[in-house]
């Protein structure tokens, strides 16, 4: 009888483990083509197909634009002139350290413009982990992703000549070809403000036996059949393989040295004999960290416009460093020309990604995040400058110094990695000098920031953006210094960050540019785009206080004023008035073509705006209109954001908001609730714990939140805090059509504001 209960237990718990749910298939929502129907004039992302892994060191994708443009791929274009290995995170600040291939069949054309071939969308595939296309010359390209390399494989028409150009891009590379070994050895050197020995060492391995070739040069399109091995400008190689020949090709990549290319290729694609062992590797990798955060009961199009705006959040900031041979982390610096060991991290400009990108980081990756922290320190030691635009080394570009934020938000959640008296050190250095690079580097106008209390317009230009966002840097000052015990700090950023007072002017009920002697910017134009203002106007720039919203509140006259003041952002024209730009932007073109008054959620200034009304006692306001923005700006297909993605900063508002809530003021530990898209999110954490959101009755017309509560417990509160969240629980929702105004409208209910922080202490 024992015998037979024990067999009986053992078929149970095999069904059990047969019948275990295995991860839903979420690869399969991504496109990757989303947001590229760009260009200069109207950007709907500014993306590529990019084809990777989650923040790795290299990417690749399709390229449509000739060498050294911006807009390496657009939608709209119908023929591509390579295959990249791209590192480009904002098409405005075009890309470093790149090589291609392409396939030719005929005659053997080298050029950029000679090799092109035409395509159609239709017989593309664009997925994170495999990219596919079949061109019109009946040659197909697939492409599938590890860390620091990628597989591919070219398959030519059967009879048909068969080459393979290697392009040396727009600066100076080295090719060597090996013929009797099937590979191709090199380094480029492009980009911007690369130091000189800054190189991206390659390997490209092919699967089948390179019959002739030769190198050649894109400047002038010099041929030199039979030379195996050339350096200078634009310098490049071709093979020739056997008529009609499938050829797969393993590349690798390193910016330490030839040895660890060899080793990444060796590493990461040794492994794998064929481009399908590496795609379904790749789409293991991506479907496990899709599923992190698992969303249900939302129509097919929201599943695709949720999971390709999570794939780019997933993107940056990129891995810059390499292993070893016995696996420890080491890497070339940019900013000091050197080798150190450790962690680093590139590719992200801070004014955009502080915002939502980063705290979305320490939420789902707070091991990395701990080390990207740290990492800056170590770049601050190497360069001199906190990060502000790393791409790679520091570029200083839009305004700021949020590398504070980042450092005060990380501390904030107990991500500790770092020493915060030298991040302090760091910072105040940063806020108290101006740096040789671009305006993000130190402070313009620091002396008269803290001796006016103000950036003074026109003396310095984007003046009083510039004053909005030191002030709210120096809160994330003080709040490192409070949180850590550093009084002298304390002191010296307590005052600075309510400085954003100084520049509201109560006659026309906006912050407003002045001068050195305290008389207003004149005849002020709230449609008016530029001068005091970065990429903005007067309407987007009222409300950039993230670290206390009540104190705006009170400079407005009080919570119905607020109130109504936020509301007129979407009531009032669309008018766009081009102010010192002296023609139109495409940001102004993109808020007139969304509709939605003056409110600019194409660009970075305003993206928090809409939760600001939690802080007045409207919640229910920010939750129509939350749901208004998903449902109206995003999508998954290739016009999926309304301007200029971004560094994964436009795609994370969208996955932070689509889960119910969102990052207002990094620094504090506090995530300001929305409305959730689906009817349950469950967001696995990575201490194992699992965070569940179920929103009962929601559907697109349900956005109000009526009822809520926390692990069982009836929650009133617009917020909720990162340790409730990584901690495991449930929150649920009771949704409905119309709003409960009488919830989340106390003043314990309200999320955090600096000047009456202490209501919660």
């Amino acid at each position: 009888m024992k015998k037979i209960f024990v067999i009986a237990f053992i078929a149970l718990m095999m069904t059990g483990v047969s019948r275990a749910k295995a991860p839903t298939d979420l690869v399969k929502y991504v496109n990757t083509l989303q947001g590229t129907n760009s260009s200069f004039e109207l950007t709907r992302g500014n993306t590529y197909p990019t084809t990777a892994l989650p923040f790795a060191m290299h990417t690749w994708a399709a390229q449509t634009g000739r060498n050294g443009d911006g807009w390496k791929y657009q939608f709209q274009k119908d023929s591509i002139r390579g295959f990249q290995q791209a590192h480009q995170c904002s098409s405005w600040t075009n890309d470093y350290c790149v090589f291609s291939l392409m396939p030719v069949t005929g005659n053997l054309e080298v050029d950029q413009f000679g090799r092109a071939a035409k395509f159609s969308h239709k017989n593309e595939i664009a997925k994170p982990n495999y990219y596919k296309v079949a061109l019109d010359n009946k040659i197909t390209t697939e492409i599938s992703p590890v860390e620091r390399g990628a597989h591919l494989r070219f398959s030519f028409q059967k009879g048909k000549s068969s080459y393979v150009v290697l392009d040396g891009y727009t600066g100076f590379s080295s090719v060597k070809i090996i013929p009797e070994e099937n590979k191709i050895v090199g380094y480029v050197h492009n980009g911007r403000g690369l130091t000189e020995n800054f190189k991206n060492y390659f390997v490209i391995q092919f699967d089948k036996p390179v019959r002739s070739y030769g190198i050649w040069e894109n400047r002038k399109n010099e041929k030199w059949a039979g030379e195996k091995e050339k350096e200078g400008r634009g310098t490049g190689a071709w093979l020739k393989f056997d008529d009609g020949v499938i050829v797969q090709a393993k590349v690798a990549s390193s910016y330490i040295s030839p040895e660890q290319a060899e080793l990444n290729l060796k590493s990461e694609l040794g492994s794998y004999k064929t481009l399908e062992d590496t795609k379904q590797a790749a789409w293991k990798i991506w479907n496990d960290h899709l599923n992190r955060i698992l969303v249900e009961g939302g129509t097919e199009e929201e599943m695709a416009t949720f999971y390709s705006c999570y794939f780019r959040a997933s993107l940056f900031s990129r891995k810059f460093y390499e292993l070893d041979e016995n696996g420890n982390p080491y890497y070339f610096s940019p900013y000091d020309g050197k080798v150190h060991q450790g962690y680093l991290y590139t590719d992200t400009g801070f004014w955009d990604t502080f915002r939502a990108q980063f705290p979305l980081n320490a939420l789902m990756h707070p091991t990395m995040h701990g080390r990207y922290v740290a990492a800056m320190l170590d770049a601050y030691e190497q360069c001199g400058w906190l990060p502000s635009w790393s791409f790679p080394g520091e570029a200083g570009s839009m305004i700021g110094n949020h590398a504070i934020s980042l450092f005060a938000d990380a501390w904030a959640k107990g991500i500790r990695t770092f020493d915060p008296q030298k991040a302090l050190d760091a910072y105040y250095h940063e806020a108290t000098n101006k740096g040789p690079w671009g305006p993000a580097n130190g402070r313009h106008g620091w002396k008269e920031y803290y001796t006016l209390g103000y950036v003074p317009y026109p003396k310095y230009g984007e003046a009083t953006a510039k004053t909005l966002e030191y002030a709210y840097d120096d809160f994330c000052g003080f709040r490192l210094a409070d949180m850590s015990g550093n009084q002298f700090y304390k002191d010296v950023f307590s005052r600075q960050m309510y400085n954003y007072k100084n520049l509201f002017d109560p006659t026309v009920g906006f912050m407003r540019g002045r001068d050195e002697n305290g008389k207003w910017k004149a005849d002020f134009d709230p449609y008016e785009w530029g001068g005091p203002y970065t990429e903005g106007n007067a309407w987007h720039y009222l409300w950039s206080v993230f670290q206390d919203p009540q104190g705006l509140i009170d400079l407005l006259g009080g919570k119905e004023n607020f109130i109504s003041k936020m509301d007129s952002v979407f009531t009032v024209p669309n008018t766009v008035h081009v102010g010192t730009y002296g023609r139109k932007i495409h940001e102004m073109t993109e808020m007139e073509m969304a509709e939605m008054g003056q409110y600019a959620h194409g660009n970075q200034p305003i993206q928090h705006m809409i939760y600001l009304y939690n802080y007045a006692g409207a919640p229910w306001k920010a939750q129509q209109k939350v749901r208004e923005v998903m449902d109206k700006l995003y999508s998954g297909t290739e016009n999926g954001y309304p301007g200029d993605e971004d560094q994964g900063q436009t795609s994370s508002w969208y996955v932070l908001s689509a889960m119910g809530f969102y990052s207002v003021c990094p620094g504090t530990d506090e995530y300001v609730l929305g409305s959730p898209v689906f009817e349950k999110t469950t967001i696995t954490l990575e201490n194992g714990k699992q965070f569940v959101i179920e929103a009962k009755n929601n559907n697109r017309q349900n956005v109000y939140i009526q009822s809520a509560s926390l692990n069982g417990v009836a929650y009133s509160q617009n917020y909720i805090r990162y340790e409730d969240i990584v901690s495991g629980g449930i929150l649920q929702l009771e949704m409905e059509s119309q709003p409960n105004k009488g919830r989340g409208t106390k003043e314990s209910d309200l999320p955090f504001s600096v000047s009456t922080a202490n209501r919660r202490e």
